[in-house]
């Protein structure tokens, strides 16, 4: 599924830069700024202790590559050190959700060192949302264990080239520059070599390999869809990067000790975000919590959802209150999506299609019901519909054979959710 949801994440890339604001200030491009460096996993790891790596991200950080290379590196240099991995990457995911789902997926590890990696599934985010989102994980992650130490890691999209051969980081990664700043975090960026080598001449960031051929080059091809490095090359260049960076961070470390928060770079940010069960009284209609042991979906997606529940047929409805600013559903979208309508307090109803063009699959998904909201009470419905969606219109050309071939898979037209995501509390 990671390789699929590449896909989903280059669309979301290359739509979401189109909205960036020519305006916003770029950090000067430095591949490593050490900061206060990793002095607590530093410590436990050369002492011989057990340490858990957590890698936190989308699916360049999910694919079979810097991440398990750069695991194995770090085993290499501590091998006195017992090492623990977390993969907790989700495809087409960005910090948006991270910080919703840092409790769950990353912090209930007892992780000793977390990457965050989401400067490329960000990038076409609002500045302010990203500092919100990022400054969130940072604080969840230090009133969990202020022991942990965290690297924020940055990598690239082709669209966002121009801005590195410029000398500046792209606008997803200065964002986060801030908030790395405002708390000593270190930052590497993992595309500075790599726009050397391409205005070098040396590497092609999208290229095509034939079967059989090798991306070795010359000139080396960095990735085939502009986005997703290859292993062999754009991975070991990210690797590279962190085996260079990794003098520095050493050096910057002081003593182990625990991580102070102060005061907040944004008071706005999403520190409170949390998930929320879904229970039986907020489920009014044809509704069913699917047992992991017996069904297929649950099954597929339990380690990132404890529950999943699924509307059956028109009717099926979620209705919840909450005090806060913002809310949103942990869900799935996929071949047998169905279209929901969403009602905030007295706002008109908006339609949500529950497939897109990438739906040969089912994918984890966050359906917005509200956010920047005025601090308060809050009511959301959420309806399945009788409509059906036009499938054959949605999905993309090359994937409409798919529906062809397998009918079965399109047929129904459901929706799966996993649970309530609230920057406030749950109102009774």
């Amino acid at each position: 599924m990671t390789k699929i949801s590449g896909w989903v994440l280059a669309a979301l890339v290359l739509c979401g830069v189109a909205a960036q604001a020519a305006d916003y200030p770029l950090v000067d491009a430095v591949e490593c700024r050490a900061r206060g460096g990793l002095p607590n996993f530093l410590a436990r790891a050369a002492a011989g202790g057990e340490i858990s790596v957590a890698y936190f991200g989308g699916s360049i950080t999910a694919a079979n590559g810097w991440r398990p290379k750069s695991f194995a590196w770090l085993k290499q240099q501590f091998p006195k050190a017992q090492f623990k991995e977390l993969n907790a990457a989700i495809g087409g995911t960005g910090s948006d959700l991270g910080v919703f789902r840092n409790q769950h997926d990353v912090l209930s590890h007892k992780p000793n060192l977390v990457f965050v990696e989401f400067a490329v599934n960000d990038g076409g985010a609002d500045p302010v949302r990203i500092q919100q989102t990022m400054e969130g994980i940072v604080r969840q992650t230090w009133k969990n264990d202020s022991t942990t130490d965290i690297c924020f890691v940055y990598t690239l999209a082709h669209n966002q080239l121009d801005d590195l051969a410029k000398g500046k980081f792209q606008r997803s990664a200065s964002a986060m520059e801030a908030v790395a700043e405002h708390y000593g975090i270190p930052s590497i960026h993992f595309g500075i070599e790599v726009a050397k080598q391409v205005k070098a001449g040396k590497l092609l960031f999208k290229g095509e390999v034939k079967k059989g051929e090798s991306p070795m080059g010359p000139p080396m091809i960095f990735s085939t869809d502009g986005v997703h490095p290859l292993a062999e090359t754009g991975h070991e260049l990210y690797l590279q990067t962190i085996q260079r960076s990794w003098p520095a961070l050493t050096a910057a470390a002081g003593k182990a000790a625990p991580h102070q928060l102060g005061a907040p770079l944004r008071a706005d940010n999403w520190e409170a975000a949390k998930m929320v069960p879904l229970t039986q009284a907020m489920l009014q209609g044809p509704w069913e919590k699917l047992d992991p042991a017996k069904n297929g979906q649950a099954k597929a997606f339990a380690a990132r959802m404890p529950a999943l529940w699924k509307a059956c047929a028109p009717g099926a409805s979620l209705t919840f209150a909450f005090r806060g600013r913002a809310a949103a559903i942990y869900d799935l979208v996929g071949p047998d999506g169905g279209i929901l309508t969403v009602k905030l307090d007295d706002k008109p109803e908006r339609k949500a299609t529950m497939i897109d063009g990438y739906c040969t699959y089912s994918r984890i998904a966050k359906l917005d019901c509200g956010s920047d909201l005025p601090d308060g009470l809050h009511h959301v419905t959420v309806k399945l519909t009788d409509q059906a969606p036009d499938k054959e219109k949605i999905l993309f050309e090359k994937n409409r054979a798919d529906l062809k071939q397998h009918p079965e898979k399109f047929r129904d037209n459901v929706w799966y959710a996993g649970a309530l995501m609230l920057l406030g509390d749950l109102a009774e």
